[in-house]
């Protein structure tokens, strides 16, 4: 029989690493620069003010997919939150 243990430790150090760190601000800046505030970005996504405020706070992972839709709704380039 095998048991695969999950190492909780890393899992949350990935999540609040330097890099997730820097797109989450990236994120906010090109929110603030797009002029929108959260419960209308959450609106155009169609998700809750609360699922974005945990993804800007940093609770929350994205994947590529939302980071596409971030990029298209803030008129930028995907680049720009990969640097």
């Amino acid at each position: 029989m095998y048991h695969i243990i999950i190492n909780d430790v890393n899992m949350s150090e990935s999540i609040y690493s330097k890099d997730h760190k820097d797109l989450i601000e990236r994120l906010k800046k090109a929110r603030q620069e797009a002029g929108l505030d959260q419960v209308e970005v959450a609106k155009k996504l169609g998700r809750s003010q609360s699922y974005l405020s945990k993804i800007e706070s940093g609770q929350r992972k994205i994947d590529v997919v939302q980071l596409k839709k971030f990029a298209k709704l803030y008129k930028k380039d995907i680049n720009y939150f990969i640097k």
